[in-house]
This record gives structure tokens, sequence and C-alpha cells, in this order.
């Protein structure tokens, strides 16, 4: 049993928690995630780990109220329990001092985002954060965001806030102005598709993550399955993050609308 230790609605549906599970916080790295369970017979979930606190021995995790089993874990409060934590799982953002680095996170996206973007300025990184949302209040994190980063951006679909614009015109426009040399990006799968496209023309390596289709999240139902390269990777235990430019999106996409 982990206990809730503090509750914050980014939006009506979108909710963060901080959540007790010291062994968690003190081996978790960039791009690792969790299996949460609420209830004996609740539904396994995978979400990624948006933060840590040592001292406290504390995660944050960051949850979209969907479907039954996202809501019910949404409606829990502080010192509520949650039945189950299992992690850290999957394989850790690569790290390294590569130059100048775009980290282009998209609605919920952008709470994974968050440790890569810490972690990636701690290595010696330019770090330019474009974040992207349909309206204003469906931004997160965007204060934490600018704790770790150069410069921040944001894209909103409808202009209320930032620039007016999909998270590609964002990115574009840094690629216009100085040399990148990565781009890291998490967010809705057809998100991800057009900024790999994007990162493609100019020839800028680009890593994903694909955390969006894990269900089981230990590589046993088969439902992450992804063709990267041409060969078939599991998301839950392969990745997360996958070279982009070598993701089949279209193949994920048609995937995810499986559960639809």
């Amino acid at each position: 049993m982990n206990k809730i230790v503090d509750k914050e609605y980014f939006s009506e549906n979108v909710v963060k928690f901080e959540v007790e599970a010291p062994l968690i916080a003190k081996s978790r790295k960039a791009g690792h995630f969790v299996i949460v369970r609420v209830g004996e017979k609740g539904e396994r979930i995978p979400l990624t780990i948006a933060a840590s606190d040592l001292n406290k021995g504390t995660i944050t995790i960051v949850i979209q109220a969907v479907g039954a089993s996202s809501k019910k874990i949404c409606e829990l409060n502080v010192d509520d329990y949650i039945t189950d934590i299992v992690g850290p799982l999957g394989q850790a953002t690569h790290i390294e001092n590569y130059g100048t680095v775009i980290c282009a996170g998209g609605g919920v996206g952008i709470a994974p985002m968050l440790p890569i973007i810490e972690a990636m300025k701690r290595a010696g990184n330019k770090v330019i954060s474009v974040l992207a949302a349909r309206t204003k209040d469906l931004v997160i994190l965007e204060k934490q965001v600018a704790e770790y980063s150069d410069e921040v951006i944001v894209m909103t679909d409808d202009g209320s806030y930032g620039h007016k614009g999909l998270i590609t015109n964002g990115v574009e426009m840094v690629i216009n102005r100085e040399k990148v040399d990565l781009c890291v990006t998490i967010g809705p799968a057809i998100m991800m598709k057009f900024v790999s496209l994007l990162t493609q023309k100019y020839n800028i390596p680009t890593m994903a993550s694909l955390n969006t289709i894990m269900v089981d999240g230990t590589g046993m139902c088969g439902a992450c399955r992804v063709s990267v390269g041409g060969k078939t990777k599991f998301v839950c235990v392969d990745g997360p993050e996958f070279n982009a430019h070598e993701v089949d999106f279209d193949e994920m996409l048609m995937r995810l609308r499986a559960y639809s």
C-alpha cells in the first residue's frame, strides 16, 4: 500500500499525485515508469515517473482520467492508499552531452518529459523545451519545466497562450534559427509522428517515448508491440524510448484505434 501525500488538479481530468514509494524514488531514472493498481481486482495502469523526492521518499505521477480505472485513481485523495505500485520499469533514457536538445512535449506527455529535461540539463546540454496543448488550461508543469530549460516555447491550438499553432511549428522555429543536435518527443502518437517527420527532413536524431500504447507493462500481454526498424519491439521492456525515425507510427496508430 502506497500513501498519497499530495494531490493537485492540472485540469478537470488531469491529476498529479505525490505518493510514498521510497525504494522506487531511490532507484528511478529519467524514462522509467511504474505500474499502478487500485483495488484487489483493479486494472494495471503504466504511468511514467514525473519526479521523485529522496528526502521525502516519494514519487510524482500524473494521470488522465479516461476509462473506469484511471477515473477511480483520480478520485483518490490525500491520505488514501494506492493498492500497488511496481517499479521502476522499462529502460532509462540515454543521457549525455549532445549539445542543443529540443524537448517536445504535448499534453500529458509533458509529465514524463520533465525528468528527461532535468537530466539533459544536468548533463550540460542547452535545453529548449517546446510544450503544446489544445488550450491554455491544458498546459501543465510549465514552471517546473522552465527551471531546467534554457528556453520554454508554448504552443496552443487556439492561441489562448504562448504561440498559436502546432508543436511542429514551435520545433521548426528553433531549427530554423540554430543547430539542433537531438530532439526528444513525448505525447499523442499522431503528434510524435509529425515531429519525427519534421526532424527527419532536417536530419536531426530524434527519440520518441511510446508509453501511450502500454497496457500490462511486463511484456507478457503483447499489446504494446511496435515495429522499429522493421523489427518487432515491446515498448514496456525494450523501451519506452526508440529512434523515432525507425518507428512505424502508422501501425502504432492503427493498433491504438483498436481500443476505441
